[in-house]
């Protein structure tokens, strides 16, 4: 008797997650481009009116599927993270696997980067409308930093995490363009940049040096002078 005591979703929650649903799909499957609120509608059974009383604009479903890309990528990063407290090997598990996650979209990423490129754009990554995918790699690399055995001055280990965020951005922008077999080069360019890391790293001992990363990471992490 108690087996169905949950109680069934209101109807406009299930409307919201059927359109969600089929929106996705279509986002990964066809594209940007190819993915309308006509089609999404059509998908769903619903009038357009409808999926936009759900969704004032496709650009609002692009950042469902964000998000849901990013819960992909905490899922597989995280239980590699356990696995170290190396800090230059914690950062590469964020980074490659964030990368191997959007493995299968490789064909279509040129078209979101598109859409994404202008500044004002609300699916910007830097955008106000991103900030829950965002966010949620961000406290990846938050964890990358904080979990490690080496531990950075305050300012720098505050701020590393959004720079770290910052050059990642800059790996998939590679990626996006990289026709390499598999995008190999983007591998071969996260292992060189990891390799500098590490040799880096012993070098904040030494003040200027410390002072000088400590000033770069601040400015891209956004820090007030």
């Amino acid at each position: 008797m108690f087996e169905n005591d949950e109680k069934p979703l209101p109807k406009r929650e299930r409307t919201r997650a059927a359109i969600r649903a089929v929106a996705i799909r279509s986002l990964r499957e066809q594209g940007y481009d190819a993915t309308t609120m006509r089609g999404i509608a059509e998908q769903a059974g619903l009038s357009v009116g409808n999926a936009y009383y759900h969704f004032p604009t496709k650009d609002h479903l692009v950042q469902e599927l964000y998000v849901d890309v990013q819960h992909e990528h905490r899922a597989a990063a995280l239980p590699l993270l356990d696995t170290t407290d190396d800090l230059t090997a914690r950062i590469g598990i964020v980074v490659r696997t964030g990368l191997a996650n959007l493995r299968e979209y490789h064909a279509i990423a040129p078209q979101f980067l598109t859409a994404a490129m202008a500044p004002g754009s609300p699916v910007n990554p830097l955008s106000t409308e991103s900030s829950e995918a965002r966010d949620l790699v961000l406290d990846l690399f938050r964890r990358a930093v904080a979990g490690a055995r080496q531990k950075l001055p305050g300012d720098l280990a505050e701020d590393l995490p959004t720079a770290l965020w910052m050059g990642y951005l800059l790996f998939a922008l590679f990626w996006t363009y990289d026709t390499s077999p598999d995008q190999r080069r983007t591998e071969r360019l996260v292992d060189a940049m990891l390799r500098v890391l590490r040799f880096a790293l012993p070098m904040l001992r030494v003040r200027p040096f410390r002072s000088a990363v400590s000033e770069i990471v601040g400015i891209v992490a956004g820090r007030a002078a």
